[in-house]
């Protein structure tokens, strides 16, 4: 059974013209698929009634079902649990600002990256996402809020750069000004540092924003809190973002969560100006966001604004992530692995 949703436009030109149909019925497909959002094949009335039936004999349009959605009492952030046909449950996380609504979305079922102090790699690791599995997100969340989301954050359950070949097609078919037509430089993509992938992201020529899962600025330490740093060290990253960098002239973004008495003293700030000084980069600094397997509490704010003082000091534009969703369990995969405990039990 065909997919109708994870294939391209041409893909779908393709089949249909196999199918002894007219090439741009695939595109009439493709376009009420991911423009008009229809998720039906009935719904498609510019169809011919045979085609129709065609169409429904030898495949479908995937759906996730939403099976919950948490709303945030201290600000508009929603966070969504949906599952897929196989009935593997992922998140999704909508979060409204001033000017803008992003929604933060999975790429695997789980994640083998093991960072200590994130939840998504507390339940065990299933499979990548694919393709139509992360549209769907997008297309699911507009339709329950009858709005359109126009920026999308790699950063949910999963390393991104793991499933490489669905999250490019992905990324191509949310960006397609044929289908839903958002704009390439509207997405984000989280990485904790998987070298390869990175340098080709850049011979790909995706000039999205990507953001890299830095934490801490020693090799050693880093170690301890993501286990990817024994097989890529921090320069090795940082070489491959500059190639990023000059192939798609898009500045790379570094995430730092600010640990108490773990990551926010001055001789990690001091460490983080040596290494970013001279790039084109911005820093993200994110108060961790405590989960109850990783026995740390987040830096104070006065830790939190001297350390956005004395990067910005020293030449290094930072920012400070905004909290949200706190009082839903805000932190990547901690809704998800509670809701499955919750049904185990």
């Amino acid at each position: 059974m065909e997919i109708y949703n994870n294939m391209s436009l041409l893909e779908l030109e393709k089949k249909l013209v196999q199918w002894g149909e007219k090439k741009f019925r695939g595109r009439q497909i493709y376009e009420g698929i991911h423009k008009q959002g229809i998720s039906s094949i009935d719904d498609m009335t510019n169809l011919s009634k045979s085609l129709r039936e065609k169409l429904k004999e030898r495949g479908t349009i995937a759906k996730l079902e939403i099976l919950e959605v948490f709303s945030s009492k201290l600000d508009d952030t929603k966070k969504f649990i949906l599952e897929c046909k196989d009935g593997n449950v992922i998140e999704a996380v909508y979060m409204k600002y001033s000017s803008h609504s992003t929604l933060c979305i999975s790429s695997q079922i789980g994640c083998k990256m093991g960072c200590v102090f994130c939840a998504s790699t507390k339940e065990r690791f299933g499979r990548n996402l694919e393709k139509h599995e992360m549209l769907d997100q997008i297309y699911a969340v507009n339709e329950y809020l009858n709005t359109r989301i126009d920026n999308v954050v790699l950063m949910g359950i999963g390393e991104p750069l793991e499933n490489y070949d669905n999250v490019t097609g992905f990324i191509e078919m949310i960006s397609d000004e044929k289908g839903y037509g958002m704009s390439i430089r509207s997405i984000t993509l989280s990485t904790c540092g998987i070298v390869p992938k990175i340098y080709q992201l850049g011979e790909d020529h995706f000039p999205i924003n990507l953001a890299i899962s830095l934490h801490n600025p020693f090799n050693e330490e880093r170690k301890k809190l993501m286990p990817i740093g024994k097989k890529y060290s921090i320069e090795e990253i940082l070489d491959a973002c500059d190639y990023f960098f000059k192939e798609t002239g898009r500045r790379v973004s570094f995430e730092y969560t600010l640990i108490q008495d773990e990551n926010d003293s001055l001789k990690y700030s001091k460490k983080l100006v040596q290494l970013l000084r001279g790039r084109n980069c911005h820093l993200n600094l994110i108060p961790l966001n405590p989960i109850k397997e990783y026995d740390r509490s987040s830096s104070s704010e006065k830790s939190v604004q001297e350390f956005y003082n004395y990067m910005n000091k020293h030449g290094i534009t930072t920012t400070i992530r905004r909290k949200q969703g706190q009082d839903i369990e805000g932190a990547c995969g901690q809704l998800r692995a509670n809701y499955i405990r919750e049904e185990r039990s």
